[in-house]
């Protein structure tokens, strides 16, 4: 087998085993910064506890920290001797943190114009931006910077009102309304009462134009939208903000999500270096994902917009309300919300279209990533770098992965298993275990050869062949199923999968399916729940000779190899 250098399971420098829960919590954090190009000074005020789960806890505070000068230290207002901690490249350790509850201030100086790296606070194009998903926030701060530390953020920022006339973080707060502190300087604060964790957080700052809108939500209340770009893209982003308000409609009316702050915003800019990221309250886009004209732009283009700005609003919930425990359940919240967009450019526009393109996309990229020499799970085991994590497998299979799963329970039950996800979980840092658990529950189904997706990697293949009987009306369909090798597992075990069928009669048209020993009505599509290498299904009282259509909808991410004559495809 050829090396898997991206996900070595050789390799223990990221195991998904080892994950511990830290001994610390954070619940809340205020920060202060003091912008800057060069020089910008972050004050934080960390409130820290002991964590209940941990038994045997309160051993060294390990804070995660890079490229930054610390200047001071003190806990419970009192500067800590210098033989009381130690500074690496890496960390802040404090070697014998008090017992029980207490404060820490740390005081610490960052350069945003070296940060070539581009994650926590850099400066580009003229503005200072963040970037802190996977592990950013650690160069702008020492922090325990993992998702499932969780904290209320209060964000003070202030700076000269020309080089940063727009001060942006994330929560609830007027950015029209600075506090004038002299010297030419201004100052705001930004209040985000959820629990969330570091990756999410963002600043903005710089000279920055404005469009303003507003939605009411489904329970009456109206939350300020602004969408901030540089000059020249004024006028080219109306669509994006209708496409905002029409996800946030969407959200509402099919999950049940309603918006949680008082004002969304987001910013799209030149020099932003992700495509785009859902921090709270604060999306921050590249420009190119963004900007669009409907006198000017093709739909296609349109659409897209559309899609990606409904994904990271969909974040809100699948993501920031409801987190990851650690990187490598990435899915959980990228496989959802990607499932989330699909489900919402299907009903804006043709479901036809959405599923070819899906294939399409599938077929195109993923499928190659499973053949190759990266082919991995979609929650891998082992990784060499977190970001290694952001694959095609991990967001497009992923969303199929849990397209599967809403296949099998069916719309009502996933709607209400998603409602019992969202209120069971909420404000907590969980895993796909735990997900696949909550569809379990509420559905009754055993999932449990289902959750062989999650550590399988592979493009699985089905062959089909059919038999009809004239006398006994019978349809016979035989299904088989295998995954070929692949880079990183050599032996592959039958999957639980739910292939849609149909059967077209000679007159082109559907006729109703019934299954031998099922009782349920007719349908003209079948959902057959193929577990293991090989199952025959039997439909009764099947008038004529008929054509089999299989994996209507692209009902699973999968190939069909059978060959099919030409006959039947011109059918």
């Amino acid at each position: 087998m050829p090396q898997n250098y991206l996900f070595d399971p050789n390799s223990k420098a990221m195991n998904r085993g080892d994950y511990r829960p830290s001994e610390y919590l954070i619940p809340k954090t205020a920060l202060h910064f003091d912008l800057d190009d060069t020089a910008t000074v972050v004050k934080s005020q960390l409130t820290i506890q002991p964590n209940p789960a941990v038994k045997n806890g309160g051993g060294p505070l390990i804070l995660n920290g890079e490229a930054m000068k610390l200047i001071s230290l003190k806990i419970n207002g009192q500067t800590l001797d210098r033989q009381d901690y130690t500074v690496t490249d890496k960390e802040l350790i404090i070697k014998r943190p008090p017992s029980g509850e207490f404060t820490l201030e740390i005081e610490n100086e960052i350069d945003p114009t070296s940060n070539t790296m581009l994650e926590g606070l850099y400066k580009s194009d003229g503005l200072l931006t963040t970037q802190c998903e996977a592990q950013g926030f650690r160069r702008i701060t020492y922090y325990l910077d993992r998702p499932d530390i969780l904290s209320a953020f209060k964000v003070t920022l202030e700076g000269d009102k020309d080089k940063y006339p727009c001060l942006l973080s994330n929560g609830n707060g007027d950015v029209t309304k600075t506090e004038d502190i002299g010297d030419n300087r201004h100052r705001i604060t930004w209040n985000n009462p959820h629990p969330t964790p570091a990756y999410l957080f963002a600043i903005v700052a710089g000279d920055l134009n404005m469009l303003e809108d507003s939605f009411t939500t489904v329970n009456g209340k109206k939350v300020t939208l602004r969408i901030f770009v540089e000059d020249g893209y004024e006028n080219k982003i109306k669509w994006a903000m209708e496409s905002l308000k029409r996800s946030m409609k969407w959200d509402e009316e099919t999950y049940g999500r309603e918006y949680d702050l008082d004002v969304f915003h987001i910013v799209a800019v030149k020099g932003f270096n992700m495509g785009a990221m859902e921090n709270k309250g604060l999306n921050i886009f590249n420009i190119s994902l963004l900007a669009g004209d409907p006198d000017t732009t093709t739909d296609a283009r349109l659409i897209d917009i559309e899609a990606v700005i409904g994904h990271e609003y969909f974040h809100n919930w699948s993501g920031n309300r409801v987190t990851v425990r650690d990187w490598f359940e990435l899915t959980l919240k990228e496989g959802l919300t990607v499932l989330r967009d699909r489900q919402f450019t299907a009903d804006m526009h043709s479901h036809a279209s959405k599923v070819i393109e899906d294939a399409a996309i599938m077929e195109g990229g993923q499928f190659i990533e499973d053949s190759g020499p990266s082919s991995h799970p979609i929650r891998p085991d082992f990784v060499q770098e977190f970001d290694n994590i952001y694959s095609a497998t991990v967001y497009q299979k992923g969303s199929h992965v849990l397209g599967m799963m809403k296949t099998i329970l069916g719309d009502d039950v996933w709607r209400k298993a998603m409602d019992e996800y969202f209120g069971r979980f909420d404000g907590q840092a969980v895993t796909c275990d735990d997900f696949i658990d909550v569809m379990q529950e509420v559905s009754g189904i055993d999932l449990s050869e289902f959750r062989r997706w999650y550590s399988q990697s592979g493009t699985p293949e089905i062959e089909f062949d059919g038999h009809y009987d004239a006398k006994a009306k019978t349809y016979s369909l035989t299904l088989k199923q295998s995954t070929p090798p692949t880079a990183d597992q050599k032996d592959k075990q039958p999957l639980y999968i739910p292939v849609s069928v149909g059967l077209i009669g000679q007159n082109g048209k559907d006729i109703p399916l019934t299954l031998d020993q099922d009782n349920s009505a007719a349908e003209t599509t079948k959902v057959l729940h193929l577990t293991k290498q090989e199952q025959t299904f039997t439909f009764t009282n099947v008038e004529g000779p008929v054509v089999p259509s299989i994996l209507r909808g692209f009902s699973a991410p999968v190939k069909i190899t059978s060959e099919i004559s030409d006959d039947d495809l011109i059918f």
